[in-house]
């Protein structure tokens, strides 16, 4: 039961400490929807969607009403579009346009799930898949894409991580009017979750049922204020005990939202996503949680350190509040997505590099990071390589989303707009990594992935 105390509580958290559902992601299955006549499918996909979904947007405005909870985004995740599309012939971009459609007439923020998954190699409804991506992603506004390119078992796929520099680069060139941002959502992975509710890296796996509900929360603005209420004399016990109770509480209210979704939609109830998500808002940043920890700036040293107490003790607090937990569940560090990871880069305390270590211990990788216009394809390629990397020798997820901004230096500051933010231009290498990104084959597989 709570007390007075804790239902006053809750209530500051919404009203004055950006707390919020960051979004009710509903997977649905295409497997049935596959068809060798492009426009059938099309058709059968819209279908779908528009049927299962049809009370998505409603119920989570209900919800909201109702129980005073802020659900920022409803979003739509399905199977991966490379599966879906294998006995079709026909540009994939037709597919694009159906989903974008479905978007619109339900009333979704994002529908994800335009992927392939070529971790050990690719199918020939991969390679068509992908070579489509960079004009799909320009054709449409509610579509996100990504592309799994290693997993811990397999390795990393070097092919398909040369080739992702070169989507990307086609993707921020047919998008550069609207300062690249086509590359805001499209996501490279390692070791992808199939039930994650973020974008752009939302896909409805294989594993997953017919269709399922699951629920990404927020909260950095509240662990920042109690850590801030705390004060600078607690030592770092106090600190992790401190976060625990707070993401415990953050995510007893995802557990609560995502039931009754799932109740009133009639879908059964997946997971709930502990991710700490930032806003543009400020004092709702991740940056800030560090910063209240000690730190002058996220990005001097100690800030890796204090990122994974933050990420362990997120963990700890909020796998006590709900029995299912998945997705991606740590920080999230999205550059221009963070009013305090901007201000850093702006800074100078904050690089590409440091920023790299930080992912070593959260989640999920490079994310809306924005780079020079004019930087090369295998550099982006390489960028890739190395967060793959990472996620690959340490059995975790990682991704990179990174917007090599046409047109923009390093220094420069773009305006993303909404939940994307801005973002100032980060200076990468001047050294070449062309030959060997030109290597191609696969990276093995770590020993330590022999675990049977």
């Amino acid at each position: 039961m709570l007390n007075a105390h804790e239902i006053i509580e809750t209530i500051n958290m919404i009203s004055r400490e950006n707390l919020d559902i960051r979004t009710i992601t509903l997977g649905i299955s295409l497997a049935d929807c596959a068809h060798p006549d492009m426009t059938t499918l099309c058709r059968r996909i819209y279908d779908k969607i528009t049927t299962t979904a049809s009370n998505l947007v409603r119920t989570g405005n209900d919800i909201e009403r109702e129980y005073g909870i802020p659900i920022i985004n409803k979003r739509i995740a399905v199977t991966p579009i490379s599966l879906v599309t294998a006995p079709a012939d026909g540009d994939c971009v037709e597919v694009a346009l159906a989903l974008e459609r479905a978007a619109e007439e339900l009333g979704v923020n994002f529908i994800g799930g335009y992927s392939a998954l070529v971790h050990k190699g690719y199918t020939a409804g991969d390679v068509r898949l992908i070579n489509s991506i960079p004009e799909a992603l320009a054709a449409t506004k509610h579509v996100c894409a990504s592309v799994n390119v290693a997993t811990t078992k397999a390795g990393i796929n070097m092919d398909a991580v040369a080739q992702m520099g070169r989507i990307i680069r086609r993707t921020a060139e047919l998008t550069a009017a609207d300062s690249s941002v086509g590359c805001a959502k499209l996501v490279v992975f390692a070791n992808a979750p199939e039930d994650n509710p973020f974008m752009a890296g939302a896909f409805h796996g294989i594993g997953e049922p017919e269709a399922v509900l699951n629920v990404g929360v927020s909260g950095p603005g509240v662990v920042a204020h109690a850590l801030h209420q705390l004060g600078p004399k607690a030592n770092f016990s106090e600190l992790a005990e401190l976060i625990k109770k707070t993401a415990f509480k953050v995510t007893r209210m995802g557990q609560l939202v995502g039931t009754e979704a799932s109740r009133r939609l009639g879908v059964p109830f997946g997971v709930i996503d502990l991710s700490l998500a930032p806003t543009p808002a400020v004092g709702d940043s991740v940056a800030l949680i560090l910063e209240e920890m000690g730190l002058e700036y996220c990005g001097a040293p100690g800030t890796t350190a204090a990122l994974a107490l933050l990420n362990d003790a997120v963990k700890k607090g909020g796998v006590m509040a709900s029995s299912h937990v998945g997705g991606l569940s740590g920080s999230f560090i999205p550059v221009s997505e963070d009013a305090g990871m901007t201000a850093a880069v702006a800074a100078g305390a904050l690089s590409l590099e440091k920023l790299e270590a930080m992912t070593c211990v959260c989640s999920v990788g490079l994310d809306m990071i924005a780079v020079p216009g004019d930087t090369p394809d295998y550099t982006l390629s390489a960028i890739i390589a190395d967060e793959i990397a990472i996620g690959v020798a340490n059995n975790k997820t990682t991704a990179v989303r990174i917007i090599p901004v046409i047109g923009k230096s390093a220094n420069a500051t773009v305006e993303f707009g909404g939940l994307l933010g801005k973002a100032v231009v980060m200076p990468v290498s001047r050294f070449s990594s062309q030959a060997f990104i030109e290597r191609g084959g696969r990276i093995p597989a770590p020993i330590h992935s022999l675990r049977n």
